[in-house]
Parts: structure tokens; C-alpha cells; sequence
């Protein structure tokens, strides 16, 4: 899904300039968007503020540190240091909990067990890559509301066992906590995952494919020459 048609070329030929000068990337992509409009919050006839609304609700999770006092405090140069093991590999998916419709969101209960579980569940991702056809280097769970640090590392141990096969071993503890105190508006509680895994190849192989299938054919290229 795309607004641009020349989108396979400008992602290839910004890829380059991703790798070698940002710091981190946080891939998010209107397909998975979409969906999760489609499938999560039922909507019928998503619109853009919709999906940037998504956006936005996860980016402001992923800074909340940055501006609301927490028991346990992150921000962007901590979660570099903790997510990336090689400088190359710093392309990161994030997900956001609780994601829920209109209509049913009185019925949920937000607990920590519940938005753990959420968090890590493909449906969630912002990204149109499935992690479970790879494995996670590290993630990052960033809790808002109130509640104990306790819970949130019996909850990230208890996932970590449970799924060790998604996890590589030679990190022995991949997953990063951070608590911040103030919920985002409207929920009790809330937390934005970001996962650096080696699944976020499906994207860049998609990419890749499109790019070919153009290139193939020199279709545009007389506006990039």
C-alpha cells in the first residue's frame, strides 16, 4: 500500500543513507497501519489522521521518558546502547498496547500480563513483517501508568522463557524495561514495544522486490539520471 507509485526507488535509495548516518530507525509502513485499522480497531474507512494517530500514539511512547518523570527512566541514547549489538543492525519494528475498538474498549482489562501479551503479538506491529519468521537480537517494552516494576520483569522473564525460541541466545537478557509514571490520555495504562529482530529483512525484501521488478525495466528512471 502506497500513495507514491516510485516508492520501491526512494526507499532503496534512502536505505543506503539509513545504514551508514542514522543512529536508529524506526520502520513503520502503511500496510501494517492499514491493517491494523482494518482487523484491530475495525474500522471500516480508515482515513490518514487515523494511521497518524498511530504513529503518533507510538512515538510519544517511545519519548515519554524524555518528558514525564518515571520509576525507571529511558531515552534514545539508553535505547541505543541497549538494542543495537552491531551499528548496522538498527532498524527497529514497534507495536503499541493497548489497541482496542471503540466499541469494545469498556470489556478490556488493562492489566500488565494483558498488554505484555498484546505487545508482542504480530498483529500489533507497525511493521508488514511477521516476527515470527525470525528471531529478536534485543527489544525494548516502554510501560506508561501505574504499576509495579515487579510485575513488569516477572511479566518480560516470563515471555523470555516461554518463547526462547524467538530470542537468540547469545544475548542472555534481550528485553529493556523502562516504567514512566503518566499514562497517555484517556488509558490507565499503555506500553510501546520496540523490537530489533532479524524478521525486518521481509520489509527490506519487498522493497527490494519492487525495485527490481521497475529497474527491470527502466520504468522512471529517467527522472532519477
Amino acid at each position: 500500500v502506497s500513495d507514491t507509485v516510485v516508492e520501491p526507488y526512494n526507499a532503496t535509495l534512502s536505505v543506503h543513507q539509513l545504514v551508514e548516518n542514522a543512529d536508529e530507525v524506526f520502520c513503520i509502513d502503511n500496510e501494517a497501519l492499514y491493517d491494523i485499522c482494518f482487523r484491530t480497531l475495525k474500522l471500516t474507512t480508515p482515513t490518514y489522521g487515523d494511521l497518524n494517530h498511530l504513529v503518533s500514539a507510538c512515538m510519544s511512547g517511545v519519548t515519554c521518558c524524555l518528558r514525564f518523570p518515571g520509576q525507571l527512566n529511558s531515552d534514545l541514547r539508553k535505547l541505543a546502547v541497549n538494542m543495537i549489538p552491531f551499528p548496522r543492525l538498527h532498524f527497529f519494528m514497534t507495536g503499541f498496547a493497548p489497541l482496542t475498538s471503540r466499541g469494545s474498549q469498556q470489556y478490556r482489562a488493562l492489566t500488565v500480563p494483558e498488554l505484555t501479551q498484546q505487545m508482542f503479538d504480530a498483529k500489533n506491529m507497525m511493521c508488514a513483517a511477521d516476527p515470527r519468521h525470525g528471531r529478536y537480537l534485543t527489544a525494548n517494552a516502554m510501560f506508561r501508568g501505574r504499576m509495579s516494576t515487579k510485575e513488569v520483569d516477572e511479566q518480560m522473564l516470563n515471555v523470555q522463557n516461554k518463547n526462547s525460541s524467538y530470542f537468540v541466545e547469545w544475548i542472555p537478557n534481550n528485553i529493556k524495561c523502562s516504567v514512566c509514571d503518566i499514562p497517555p490520555k484517556g488509558l490507565k495504562m499503555s506500553t510501546t514495544f520496540i523490537g530489533n529482530t532479524t524478521a525486518i529483512q521481509d520489509m527490506f525484501k519487498r522493497v527490494a522486490e519492487g525495485f527490481t521488478a521497475m529497474f527491470r525495466r527502466k520504468a522512471f528512471l529517467h527522472w532519477y539520471t
